[in-house]
């Protein structure tokens, strides 16, 4: 496939040809990206056109609803699930915490629950508070020195059976390794339990395909995939349909309702429709065919391959600065372009230090306490953390390399 046209992608972002954004290079996409112009289209569409109750027969209302269901088939089939296992829901956050109230209400007295101490704690707080329940949680441990999750350690913890549950990050939002989900996934149903991966940090990085992977849940926020924000969720219908419906008693025959007690953003839902048209045209523009898993994965391949080009010369900057420290791999084709940098200066205050250079970026904890503490990084002191995706240039990263060497 012929490499990323750059310019192509940046002309789909209105970000880069806003006025007060200019001459600013943002390298804190990690929290949240900037919106593609397909997305911001449709949502002012809908509400402008649309605003209206949907499903009823009035046309306004009838393409308000065709809107929504749109959104979800196409994101459905672009992840490799059928349309009725993906649900939308305010944000991963709440989605997870309803997860665990369905995983509450359906473990037995003796079952047990693996986290990680590598998460966001969005995603580990829920399930952890389950031990308040009387369910056992153990904790599938970092490397302190590497940060690396390694997946031979959590066959201890499946070994005798009580495992109902794994839950663990796609990549960590501080330490960017990627972590080999397929195997993990593999070892969980091999032990008969369920895997839920928080793909919040990946996601933007490129969509899954969940079928492949073999997760029984997939969660992913959708502001930091140039969408609005929204919590994304996939759930295999096996799954799906054994926990305990969470919603409305009489939605509880409609999978993807099952798990969002709260109604839906009409808009916002009916805007994620526009993420599909962005990642389809970027694979189409690129000579790309297919049904859309094989658009997605073409898109995925695009955005991977500009992104470890981009972010070697970065690792490979902070590698030998001796007064830093860098978390996570030194090898851009094993992590995602999220580098966080411990160094004598707290995290926020070499962010501070960078404005006036043009770089955008962020200090702090970034809700990985857990990480960091396991990594011997006081979270007060925090870690300044530089992200990027596939619509940042070179000349950006050269730029963030140059103004870190000034600051540090």
């Amino acid at each position: 496939m012929a490499e990323l046209d750059i310019n192509w992608v940046r002309a789909q972002f209105p970000a880069f040809s806003e006025p007060t954004l200019q001459g600013q290079a943002f390298f804190e996409n990690a929290g949240g990206s900037y919106t593609c112009k397909p997305v911001i289209d449709r949502l002012t569409r809908y509400y402008t056109q649309r605003k209206v109750q949907p499903y009823a027969p009035y046309e306004a209302s009838r393409l308000a609803g065709e809107e929504m269901d749109e959104a979800r088939a196409r994101l459905a089939a672009m992840m490799g699930v059928e349309t009725d296992e993906l649900s939308f829901g305010p944000s991963t956050t709440q989605n997870t915490y309803v997860l665990a109230q369905a995983f509450r209400q359906h473990l037995s007295p003796g079952d047990a629950i693996v986290v990680t101490n590598q998460d966001h704690e969005a995603n580990t707080g829920p399930w952890r508070r389950l031990a308040d329940e009387g369910f056992e949680v153990r904790e599938w441990q970092i490397d302190p020195d590497t940060g690396n999750l390694d997946p031979a350690a959590l066959d201890d913890l499946l070994g005798d059976g009580k495992v109902k549950l794994v839950c663990f990050p796609h990549c960590s939002n501080v330490v960017g390794e990627i972590n080999d989900v397929k195997t993990i996934c593999a070892k969980a149903r091999m032990a008969g339990a369920y895997s839920c991966v928080d793909g919040v940090s990946y996601a933007p990085h490129g969509f899954v395909n969940v079928d492949a992977l073999g997760a029984d849940i997939y969660l992913f926020s959708a502001y930091k995939t140039y969408g609005p924000h929204q919590g994304i969720m996939v759930i295999r219908r096996a799954l799906g349909e054994a926990l305990p419906n969470q919603a409305h008693y009489f939605n509880e025959g409609c999978l993807y309702k099952r798990f969002t007690p709260a109604g839906p953003d009409h808009a916002q839902v009916a805007a994620s429709a526009g993420m599909a048209d962005y990642i389809e045209a970027l694979a189409k523009h690129h000579g790309a065919t297919g049904d859309p898993a094989d658009l997605a994965a073409a898109s995925h391949t695009l955005m991977r391959d500009h992104e470890v080009k981009l972010l070697q010369p970065l690792l490979d900057f902070a590698s030998a600065k001796n007064s830093i420290r860098l978390l996570g791999p030194s090898v851009a084709a094993n992590r995602a372009p999220t580098v966080s940098l411990v160094s004598a200066k707290p995290g926020e205050d070499l962010a501070t230090a960078l404005v006036p250079k043009g770089i955008m970026a962020g200090g702090g904890d970034f809700y990985a306490v857990r990480a960091l503490e396991a990594q011997g990084v006081d979270p007060a002191h925090g870690v300044l953390r530089v992200s990027f995706t596939h619509y940042t240039t070179a000349e950006e990263v050269t730029k963030l390399i140059d103004a870190l060497d000034q600051v540090l």
